[in-house]
């Protein structure tokens, strides 16, 4: 008899709080705001701390009450950046190819929190002498390799296959936390719809002229019934390494951009080992600077992997066929003000939302309707960002909630108070992650961004909830992202390894 599905659980929140849930800066936030009060009613000003209290109270209201992840005062925060980007017009973006003001065809344009991208080709990489392509952010002074990757699936793996599996992923992500080098590790997934690009170029290939038109007319037939309801998979992961751990290993590998690139080489091996080994992939494919281009011109519109899929079959067998799509083509052609709940990006519009991560754990596949479309023409994308915590660091964290889970602990027992299950259940994980970090596991900060995109013409509030109730029916919480639609729609739908930034206790 086979064992059960493992279910993964044992995690916290990135930054609990220094107590009762609060970080120190909402803290020092409460105690300033009610000194005012503290003070009259030194001076014997009765009337004035009185009147005071109804102020205070709404004060620690706004900086303590979370309301869809964010206090009053963050939001209001938000809501005033957001105005003052629209009125200076630094929401609105067009890319220079359609303006006709495009200089070099190698430099990315892209909008947003991406327009710090910029890319090089690296040395010859591999036995096929390669050029994978070094994306390098400014921005966040960042540098990072994308690969595309080609997995079975777990939809008819049994249960030791895929504990193994998780097991190698584990593996996986402990070797880019002993490299000390590896920042994230982003895996990302889409579901996109079938385009037929590949039948329809074989078809033309293969068809007899001298075939029986009823067979020819039924062939077609089914080749446009099975098109439109079919659905494709990509999968890509994406290794960040920050310019402050590669730099003195870079210079002593020549320097410059080449060598970065050789570090990363080092790198890609290692985890190129794991993805083929235990994860078990079957290929691993690091682009370069088209492939690149491809896949993240398809993240902003899937209907173009139609005609790039055609021109480069046809570029196969016809020299004078330019199937290389340029990286300062690969973004938008325009992409206006974000909305509130969504953002709009050429023909398409996508609704983007975080996965909170349940207490009761999740088994392996659990987001598997998150990917599966709701009508023909939908395309979803999940990415996951892996972050590898450094052993110190680690240690230091595991031990700041232990003191606050023994300190919590302490205070109840003393005041009286009965303890629950939840509070059982926090300090039995807290107990754990010591354990598992003596051990010498390590501590991985986990996060999940899912989008849905549909073309313009399609309601996309519609479809943003089935995107949030499939979130819901999959075990999970769904967070959308409002105000922040464009960063969260790099974040799941580009595979450039841009996170989101981490401005709540995220999971």
């Amino acid at each position: 008899m086979s064992a059960g599905p493992v279910r993964y659980g044992s995690w916290s929140k990135d930054k609990p709080g220094w107590f009762g849930g609060l970080s120190a800066r909402a803290w020092i936030g409460v105690a300033l705001s009610g000194l005012p009060m503290v003070l009259a009613a030194g001076a014997n000003r009765w009337l004035l701390a009185l009147a005071w209290a109804p102020a205070w109270a709404v004060l620690v209201v706004l900086l303590a009450v979370p309301v869809r992840g964010r206090s009053a005062f963050r939001w209001a925060l938000d809501l005033l950046l957001r105005g003052i980007g629209g009125a200076l017009g630094w929401t609105d973006w067009q890319s220079r190819a359609a303006a006709g003001t495009t200089g070099d065809l190698d430099d990315a344009d892209l909008p947003g929190v991406l327009s710090g991208i910029q890319t090089h080709d690296g040395p010859p990489f591999g036995p096929l002498l390669a050029r994978p392509v070094v994306v390098a952010d400014h921005r966040e002074r960042t540098w990072a390799v994308v690969a595309r990757i080609t997995h079975p699936g777990i939809g008819m793996s049994e249960s030791t296959a895929r504990t193994r599996m998780g097991i190698g992923l584990a593996e996986l992500l402990e070797g880019a936390a002993t490299t000390e080098l590896v920042s994230v590790v982003a895996l990302q997934v889409r579901t996109l719809p079938d385009d037929g690009a590949e039948r329809a170029a074989w078809q033309q290939t293969h068809l007899r002229p001298e075939a029986p038109r009823l067979a020819r007319a039924v062939t077609a037939e089914l080749a446009a019934v099975m098109t439109h309801a079919g659905v494709r998979h990509e999968a890509f992961v994406t290794l960040v390494v920050p310019e402050r751990r590669i730099h003195r290993q870079a210079k002593e590998a020549g320097g410059g951009v080449d060598g970065r690139a050789r570090v990363l080489y080092g790198v890609m091996g290692e985890i190129e080992a794991r993805l083929v080994g235990p994860v078990g992939c079957t290929s691993v494919t690091w682009l370069d600077s088209p492939g690149l281009a491809s896949a993240i011109r398809t993240g902003f519109a899937p209907g173009d992997r139609a005609g790039l899929a055609t021109a480069e079959l046809a570029a196969r067998t016809d020299s004078g066929i330019a199937a290389v799509l340029p990286m300062a083509a690969a973004g938008p052609t325009a992409a206006p003000p974000p909305e509130r709940r969504h953002y709009v990006h050429d023909a398409w519009h996508s609704a983007t939302c975080t996965v909170l991560l349940p207490d009761k754990g999740a088994v392996m596949g659990a987001l598997a309707p998150v990917l599966t479309p709701t009508a023909a023409g939908e395309r979803r994308c999940a990415t996951v960002f892996f972050e590898p915590i450094s052993s110190t660091r680690a240690d230091r964290m595991v031990g700041n909630e232990s003191m606050s889970s023994e300190l919590a602990t302490e205070l109840r027992r003393r005041g009286g108070f009965r303890e629950r299950a939840a509070h059982r259940r926090d300090a039995a994980r807290v107990e754990g992650q010591d354990v598992r970090l003596a051990q010498g596991n390590a501590l991985v900060r986990v996060s999940v961004a899912v989008s849905v995109t549909v073309p313009s013409t399609w309601s996309i509030t519609d479809y943003g909830r089935r995107l949030e109730a499939s979130v819901t029916g999959s075990g999970f919480k769904p967070l959308r992202l409002d105000l922040a639609q464009d960063s969260a729609f790099a974040a799941a739908c580009i595979p450039l390894g841009i996170g989101l930034p981490r401005r709540r206790g995220a999971q």
